[in-house]
């Protein structure tokens, strides 16, 4: 069943499946991370309902233009409707497809690509498959989700996403071997003193050697509203 609930930012609105999958707190912390700057051109990869998109338009002024990238045709067109609901359809593009295989338009495109990829590889053999693929690698393996962003990516346009933390070292050696420097990084854990379960990372297209490591994040809802490493189905 299709619901529609308060974005907690002025008006705005998003529709979520009751019976499909719904975004978690991942989206929201991702969609914190970094600032728009005046004239941003952004593209949320692995858009899913389009809340990452969404939810960072709504907290930040200057944008030019969002477009919401989805593989899954039932998610695009929640999305559409969730974008006309909110009247903001001269700001939004939703393209249903793969990542991988952009239109030629979009090559050298944004400035800015926001991602909540899926993040597990094993398991789920049982879910429902629109859940498994918004969480697992089944259709998009990182390593062409980096090199994805980096053909869209103009030089000096940042790569922010959200993964897991124990896979820390394959993300960088990922965006590394694309091109796509490492500058920003901030681990996310439950609660004061637990283990990380997920880390931030801002990403620059061309850009030099050097990361900036803030404090870890405490996430007062705790992983337990994370995606990351999720096993519901």
């Amino acid at each position: 069943m299709e619901i529609c609930e308060s974005l907690m930012i002025g008006k705005y609105r998003i529709l979520q499946d009751t019976e499909g999958y719904r975004f978690t707190s991942d989206s929201i912390l991702l969609s914190r991370f970094v600032r728009a700057r005046r004239g941003e051109r952004v593209a949320d990869f692995c858009a899913g309902s389009g809340i990452v998109g969404l939810h960072f338009f709504a907290e930040n002024r200057g944008i030019e233009h969002v477009t919401l990238f989805e593989l899954q045709e039932p998610l695009a067109r929640m999305s559409e409707r969730t974008i006309a609901l909110n009247g903001i359809g001269d700001k939004f593009t939703v393209e249903c497809g793969d990542v991988r295989m952009p239109k030629s338009t979009y090559a050298e495109a944004f400035t800015l690509i926001l991602c909540n990829p899926p993040y597990e590889r094993g398991g789920f053999e049982n879910a429902d498959p629109e859940k498994a693929i918004c969480r697992k690698e089944l259709r998009l393996p990182f390593r062409e989700l980096c090199a994805a962003a980096r053909r869209c990516l103009r030089c000096g346009g940042r790569f922010v996403l959200i993964h897991r933390a124990d896979r820390i070292c394959e993300v960088i050696c990922a965006l590394h071997d694309e091109g796509l420097e490492p500058k920003k990084l901030q681990f996310v854990a439950g609660k004061e003193g637990a283990n990380p379960y997920a880390v931030l990372i801002s990403a620059v297209k061309g850009g030099k050697a050097g990361v900036e490591v803030l404090p870890t994040f405490v996430n007062a809802r705790g992983s337990a509203t994370s995606g990351i490493g999720e096993e519901r189905s």
